[in-house]
């Protein structure tokens, strides 16, 4: 049963002392991990895309020896197929690096700061803006989910 008849549940209730700007600046955080999750899956996007033309490459060498262009077979399997998409790298290893120096340590320091400011209670910016813009009463702005019946 919530604390509160109408509300947001208790682990999405503000803790007592924590302010408007506290609130707000691990709102940004919040906001600015989600951009970067988004961009972590626009990375993903950029190696399975990668990989799956460089497998398509494999048709392509077939199809040019067959039309009689042994010549850009060769080609196109020792200039394109398997390279570095930069310096040394493949793209997984562009993922590896970028989850070990960029996103980790952003999600590491997030998580952080809400259970040392907010006692872990994460999105309370966005569960106070719901519950400014709900209409109380309204069966589709109800606070919380349904309990299930059993």
């Amino acid at each position: 049963m919530n604390e509160q008849a109408d509300g947001p549940d208790r682990r999405h209730r503000r803790p007592e002392g924590v302010g408007d700007k506290t609130v707000e600046a691990l709102g940004a955080l919040s906001k600015a991990l989600e951009t970067t999750e988004r961009a972590r899956g626009r990375l993903y996007d950029f190696h399975q895309l990668t990989g799956t033309a460089d497998l398509e490459l494999d048709r392509a060498v077939e199809l040019l020896h067959e039309a009689g262009h042994p010549q850009w077979a060769q080609r196109v399997r020792t200039e394109i197929l398997g390279r570095n998409v930069i310096p040394g790298h493949w793209t997984f290893q562009i993922v590896e690096a970028y989850d070990a120096t960029y996103y980790r340590p952003f999600h590491d320091l997030e998580s952080s700061a809400v259970r040392e400011l907010a006692q872990g209670r994460d999105h309370l910016y966005e569960a106070e803006m719901k519950e400014a813009r709900r209409t109380i009463g309204h069966p589709d702005h109800t606070a919380v989910p349904p309990v299930p019946e059993t």
